[in-house]
């Protein structure tokens, strides 16, 4: 684990492309930070998977997101992108989210230029707002911001509305506000992929989003990163892997009704404490006795 990392603004000026696992809580992000990434993505479509038990579709609010994010920058170190979905609202809702999400750790917010309540980018029946009210959230979003630190992520999905030409237009004009990074959602093939990089990847940082089973083909960030992309994310993959192993789990508990069977797939009581740093943390509270 690295005890002192970048920050994103100077990892995005290095070459290599920048791995961000998604997390939804303060154990993904720890166990992640232990296996070496160098930034975290805090995916709002995994706090409703695993807060609320349900899909992508815009239940998700201002307040859940900027707890979670919260308690994730206490325990970790990372660098965290976080989600923030369409700003929760209007320009105003924008810079209420960029002020509260910053106090709490942020140090990437993306912002996406859906109507809400929005969707999972790789759900279909999105849609999008008009241009200049995305323009304006923007520009809200980096007057609201206190730290030139604290990066702005723009998102369009307008391809699945409005076609790849209209989505890079879109695109050109985000960049023209001055945000720190670019996001263009669920491109179909590597060829638009090519097309988006070859227009913007020179400019500005590109982010590719990986969804196991979703529009895009899922490539590895050694490959991403050839193609001009600078920040990779695997955002549900975390909750994916997850909700596996609790499926198996679980229905080897109720099929043997004990843990024995199992136990070689899971940690021990000591193993997890070793996690969560139980030691360290008796320790600390030993000098205040």
């Amino acid at each position: 684990m690295n005890s002192t990392p970048l920050s994103l603004k100077q990892r995005l000026a290095q070459a290599q492309a920048v791995l961000a696992p998604g997390v939804y809580d303060a154990l993904s992000a720890l166990v992640a930070e232990q296996a070496g990434f160098e930034a975290l993505y805090l995916s709002g479509a995994s706090i409703a998977y695993t807060r609320l038990g349900r899909s992508d579709v815009g239940l998700t609010t201002f307040t859940e997101v900027a707890d979670t994010l919260a308690r994730i920058t206490e325990r970790v170190s990372l660098p965290v992108i976080v989600d923030a979905d369409t700003g929760f609202g209007n320009a105003l809702n924008v810079m209420r989210t960029v002020r509260g999400f910053e106090r709490a750790g942020a140090a990437m917010i993306q912002l996406e230029d859906q109507t809400f309540p929005k969707r999972c980018g790789h759900l279909d029946g999105k849609a999008v707002v008009p241009l200049q009210e995305m323009v304006g959230k923007l520009k809200a979003a980096l007057d609201a911001r206190t730290s030139a630190d604290t990066l702005i992520l723009a998102r369009t999905d307008a391809i699945a509305v409005e076609g790849l030409d209209a989505a890079l237009e879109r695109a050109e004009r985000y960049v023209e506000c001055g945000v720190d990074a670019l996001f263009i959602e669920a491109l179909r093939t590597p060829a638009q992929m090519d097309t988006a990089c070859a227009r913007f990847a020179q400019r500005i940082p590109m982010l590719a989003n990986m969804v196991e089973g979703g529009k895009t083909p899922v490539q590895s960030a050694t490959e991403l990163g050839a193609r001009g992309f600078r920040i990779v994310i695997f955002p549900g993959g975390t909750v994916r892997a997850v909700t596996h192993t609790l499926q198996g789990y679980y229905a080897s508990l109720h099929q043997h009704q004990t843990t024995v069977p199992w136990q070689k797939q899971m940690l021990d009581f000591d193993g997890l404490n070793e996690v969560i740093g139980t030691d360290e943390l008796m320790a600390a509270g030993k000098r205040y006795e």
